[in-house]
């Protein structure tokens, strides 16, 4: 089995209303780097690729084929306070207060401004799950 460079085994397509904002806030709310953009004859976007960390997102203009689906994504990274202040100043809305789990996270949730929660965590101890 081949997989592209940057993607998984599973790669989370995502399908908004104006995904021009949303690929930004993607990019400069939550530190993502935009891959590839394939544009749409009315001058959508089809599919952009972005990159953050080592995962890559897939996203598309919502169409009435393919409606806008709102969904939750876990997002590792380095300073969670940080990546939670970062993204609340392009537009999310604060759903979680940063704060230690009992699980070995640092995590905070945020909502964008096109219905995804993100839940944006820093890992604090190596290894599996703390009990």
């Amino acid at each position: 089995m081949y997989i592209p460079p940057g993607f998984n085994t599973v790669t989370p397509y995502i399908f908004v209303n104006d995904a021009i904002q949303f690929v930004d806030f993607l990019v400069r709310g939550l530190d993502g780097f935009e891959v590839h953009r394939t544009l749409r004859k009315d001058g959508c976007i089809a599919n952009a690729q972005i990159a953050i960390g080592t995962s890559t997102l897939m996203v598309s203009e919502a169409s009435k084929e393919y409606p806008a689906m709102p969904g939750s994504y876990y997002l590792y990274v380095e300073n969670a306070d940080e990546s939670v202040a970062r993204a609340l100043n392009y537009g999310a809305t604060l759903i979680m207060t940063v704060a230690d789990m009992p699980y070995g996270d640092r995590q905070g949730g945020v909502r964008d401004a096109f219905g995804n929660l993100w839940w944006i965590s820093q890992r604090l101890v190596k290894g599996g799950y703390q009990s």
